[in-house]
């Protein structure tokens, strides 16, 4: 029988392959030809997600080694940045004890151990000359009821209640506040801010200066919060800024029976052999505002704290940060409104925006580029530390 697996010197396979090649060319260029698939198949390309690290990948070794030195400097920045805020924090301290004296007269003038004189008391409106107008009407209306209730009229102290009208005013703080700790809030007479001493660890601690009263005999209650400005070891790239890192609160001491942050309940208890029931009083939690002077700590030995206790936490700093950065500066635009009319007015104009940019993927083929400004997020013998 005649071999045919060879003709004219070429093995048959090969022949095989060459026919099979060539019409699989011809059937791909038919394929390609037809409008259907090669749509079907960009939209196909258009939907492989192409990302930052993917496109990384598919570099040269050389471009790769290069963007690892690029890395390394960006480390090094990272931690120049950090040295930045650490001075940002010795000027912050620096004219800290320039505000203080205003903040010491703010002191004398809500409490009325201090008159402001006519011209500290002189204040011009945008509606001045409205305002000018309608009172000058009023008079002449009523002057005789006015003089009688001028006669009538109660001085009281200070500005009555004017820190305690801030926590009612702020969400942020009125949520923290139950009502029995109420009369207790009435009698906080001041709050001030005091930043770490030069070459200490950063911090900052929150007094809460009250007067005598019948809840508590210190003075002065307080809350340290500590700070770090570097970069973290296992993630330099996420370094934003100083954070706040953990924080200490005071021993309240209470008088009898007005500890108002935890509540006494009774208990039924039988006993398991004679059947007898008996009945104990025990102590538990309370909520209240003066448990932000008893604060979670942040866990220090490397175990992570479970959800619930992250949030606390953050919350716990978030209200810090708040005391520090707004309330205490600006406690008078707080105290009438102004400072919160501000903040929601600024939060509308977010909306607006996000509204707008909404818009622009609709179909708009405009380029909107945001920037977010980079924001920040000596104990006192008055209260112990806990």
């Amino acid at each position: 029988m005649a071999d045919n697996s060879f003709s004219d010197g070429v093995p048959a396979d090969s022949v095989e392959a060459a026919k099979n090649a060539s019409n699989t060319e011809k059937l791909t260029d038919q394929v390609m030809q037809n409008p259907q698939v090669l749509a079907a198949l960009q939209e196909r390309l258009d939907n492989v997600s192409h990302t930052p690290s993917s496109y990384i990948e598919t570099l040269p070794k050389a471009v790769k080694r290069r963007i690892n030195a690029l890395k390394q400097l960006q480390v090094r920045c990272a931690h120049i940045e950090a040295k930045f805020y650490e001075e940002v924090h010795d000027l912050e301290r620096k004219y800290a004890a320039l505000y203080q004296p205003l903040f010491d007269k703010r002191r004398e003038f809500i409490t009325g151990d201090v008159e402001p004189t006519d011209a500290e008391s002189e204040w011009h409106s945008e509606n001045e000359e409205e305002d000018k107008l309608a009172g000058d009407m009023k008079n002449k209306v009523a002057i005789a009821e006015k003089e009688e209730a001028a006669a009538e009229e109660l001085n009281p102290k200070g500005i009555p209640e004017f820190w305690f009208t801030i926590f009612r005013n702020v969400d942020m703080l009125s949520e923290l506040v139950q009502e029995y700790d109420e009369p207790i809030l009435k009698h906080l007479q001041d709050i001030k801010v005091k930043f770490s001493d030069p070459g200490q660890p950063m911090s900052f601690v929150l007094e809460f200066h009250f007067e005598p009263n019948d809840y508590f005999t210190n003075p002065v209650l307080t809350k340290t919060y500590k700070m770090k400005s570097e970069p973290d070891k296992a993630d330099p790239f996420s370094f934003e800024g100083p954070e706040i890192v953990d924080c200490d609160g005071c021993t309240i001491d209470w008088k009898k029976g007005k500890n108002v942050t935890v509540k006494t309940i009774k208990k039924k208890q039988k006993h398991k052999g004679r059947g007898t029931v008996r009945t104990i009083t025990k102590q538990v939690p309370n909520e209240s505002f003066f448990n932000f002077f008893n604060p979670l700590k942040a866990s220090g030995d490397g175990e992570s704290l479970d959800e619930e206790s992250e949030f606390t936490l953050a919350s716990d700093f978030e209200i810090g940060h708040f005391f520090r950065e707004r309330i205490v500066p600006r406690a008078v635009l707080y105290f009438t409104g102004e400072a919160i009319e501000d903040d929601d007015n600024f939060e509308e104009g977010e909306e607006g925006e996000e509204e707008e940019l909404e818009g622009d993927e609709e179909g708009e083929d405009e380029d909107d580029a945001e920037i977010n400004p980079k924001k920040e997020p000596s104990q006192p013998a008055e209260c112990k530390q806990q």
